[in-house]
Parts: C-alpha cells; sequence; structure tokens
C-alpha cells in the first residue's frame, strides 16, 4: 500500500488498482463533433458524421444539395437538437451561454424593414452582452458610406457585408457562414474572400458551407465532403486534390478523338468532354498526337477541388 495524491492535492491511499484519469480535452480543438446523427420521418438525414475544427481555423462543410449539410450546421449553432451524438465547444456540451459566443450568417436573413444600416447594427447589438467595437467593425466590413442607407436598397454585396458585421457584432469566437456569396458577382465574391481572410487573422474560428469549390479551395484550412449524411472524404483542399488526382488533366471534345481507336483505361466521358487524368503531360501529348487525336480543342488543366468534389459526389443533378 502507499499513498498518493488526488488532483486537489489530498493523499489517496493506493489499493493497487489502476485509477481511471479523465482525459482533459484538446485546448486546440473549438468544435469536436462526435458521431452526430439526425433523423427525420423517412430519413435520415445526417449519419453518424465525426469531425473537429481547431481554434483559428476555416473549416468547410461541403457537399450537393440535399447532403445533409445544412442540417448538421443547424446543429452545429445550435438551433436544431441531434436525434444522437455530441456537440462539444472547447471540451463542453452546447449550453446557453454558447450562443454569446458564437456569430452566424445564415444563407438568408430577414432585417427590419425602415432601418437604416446604422440602425440595423444598433438594434443586432443590443440582443447581446458583449460588443465588437463598432467603429472597427464598421471599417472592417466597408460600411462607412452606406450607414444611413435603408437596407432595403441595399445591393447583394453590401447587404452580404452588413450580415457578416452583425455575424461580428457580438466579438464571437466562432462565426459560421452559411453560403455567404451565393448570388454575389465575381467581384463581390472575392471582395468578401478579403474580409473572410482578414476576419480569420484576428484569430476568429470559421465554420464555412459554399457550393463554390474555388472559394473552399482558397479560404479553408481543412474541408469535410459530406453526401447522403457521411463524410466521403475529410483532409487539407491541396492534400485531396493530390490524394485523388495526378498533375494535370486533359481536356479534349469528344468528336476529337479518333473513329476506330479505343480510349486509354484511365480517360472517362463527361458529357462533351474526354477527360485523361496525367502525371507527364509532355509525353501525354505525344501519345495524343500519334493517336489520331485532333489536338485544337485540347485544354490542360491542374486538378482542383471541384474535381475532387465531381469525382466523389458525382455529376449527376441535385435538387
Amino acid at each position: 500500500m502507499r499513498n498518493k495524491l488526488t488532483p486537489d492535492g489530498q493523499a489517496e491511499r493506493d489499493s493497487g488498482s489502476a485509477v481511471s484519469v479523465p482525459t482533459p480535452p484538446d485546448l486546440n480543438v473549438i468544435l469536436d463533433v462526435q458521431s452526430l446523427v439526425r433523423s427525420f420521418p423517412g430519413v435520415r438525414a445526417v449519419d453518424g458524421l465525426s469531425f473537429q475544427v481547431l481554434t483559428g481555423q476555416c473549416f468547410g462543410l461541403l457537399g450537393p444539395n440535399g447532403a445533409g449539410k445544412t442540417t448538421t450546421l443547424q446543429i452545429l449553432e445550435g438551433i436544431d437538437q441531434p436525434t444522437s451524438g455530441l456537440v462539444l465547444f472547447r471540451g463542453r456540451p452546447l449550453d446557453k451561454g454558447y450562443r454569446e459566443l458564437i456569430g452566424v450568417q445564415f444563407q438568408s436573413t430577414a432585417l427590419q424593414d425602415f432601418q437604416t444600416v446604422g440602425e440595423c447594427l444598433q438594434t443586432f447589438a443590443s440582443l447581446y452582452g458583449r460588443h465588437a467595437d463598432r467603429a472597427a467593425l464598421i471599417a472592417l466590413c466597408n460600411l462607412d458610406e452606406i450607414l444611413n442607407r435603408d437596407t432595403r436598397v441595399l445591393s447583394g454585396g453590401q447587404r452580404q457585408r452588413l450580415l457578416l458585421a452583425l455575424a461580428l457584432v457580438s466579438d464571437p469566437e466562432l462565426i459560421f457562414l452559411d453560403e455567404p456569396t451565393t448570388g454575389l458577382d465575381p467581384q463581390a465574391r472575392r471582395n468578401f474572400w478579403d474580409l473572410i481572410e482578414t476576419v480569420r487573422r484576428q484569430g476568429k474560428t470559421v465554420v464555412l458551407t459554399t457550393h463554390y469549390m474555388e472559394e473552399a479551395q482558397r479560404l479553408c484550412d481543412q474541408v469535410a465532403i459530406v453526401d447522403h449524411g457521411r463524410i466521403v472524404a475529410q483532409g487539407a483542399p491541396l492534400a485531396l486534390i493530390r490524394e485523388h488526382f495526378p498533375a494535370a488533366i486533359i481536356r479534349l471534345p469528344v468528336e476529337a478523338w479518333p473513329d476506330g481507336v479505343s480510349l486509354p483505361e484511365t480517360a472517362e466521358t463527361r458529357g462533351a468532354k474526354i477527360e485523361l487524368p496525367v502525371e507527364d503531360v509532355a509525353t501525354a501529348l505525344l501519345d495524343l498526337g500519334r493517336s489520331g487525336a485532333d489536338l485544337t480543342g485540347l485544354r490542360v488543366d491542374v486538378p482542383n477541388l471541384e474535381d475532387v468534389f465531381l469525382k466523389l459526389t458525382g455529376h449527376s443533378l441535385r435538387t
């Protein structure tokens, strides 16, 4: 028999049996999702999702329509409850105080009519006990010139910048962005990307859903691709691309392929295009030339996250 110390420093008699000591939470993990399930009558929308989001990370939740990502996001935001499974914020289950620590930009947000941008910011700020610096927030989201403008007449980009400011008004640690650039023109979309990157440099953690794979590849440190309620791939975007594709993809029109010549085993026909993944572009082009293929409409692309997404979730239309 020997004595040992308990966590509070008191002596405890050791009978020789092993003592189970709880593993402390990883302080670098801000969101821990464990075996998440959400069922509705006739459908299992979320089917055992598990992943972790690290502090300061941008984590992308990707998937085709109906994959379960919006349902998952609603559970992570505390809006919906899972059928089973667990979501932990900094090692603890979600509680009432959780909503003070997160910010949410929904796909669609109804704003109060007949309010200016400045009044809208003030209204939302009044709902929280903690607040971001108003002047800094206005500068960050480029709202100075539209503070006195009625929210009903904002352009798409202006409205999204306001909605981001509303998500940040409580100075949250964790921000959920649900398809924040849908409907924006390319210039407004890229400006919004710059905003998100600035927010991240301030130490915020971002969970993002988007249908734009270019957006996810640029912004996200990690992505989880979800289909039919399950994660089919997870990792850093560039790592996933290297895992699933060689160095390049040669694309050429179907009619460019010579009659009577078999396609290489690795080639696939997608609509009006033939796709040929290759490691050595120069050698592949020589082989195509020898085969008699018409190289006029040929294009050489570097594989991207969209290629991975389509490979894993299919090319058929989802509604």
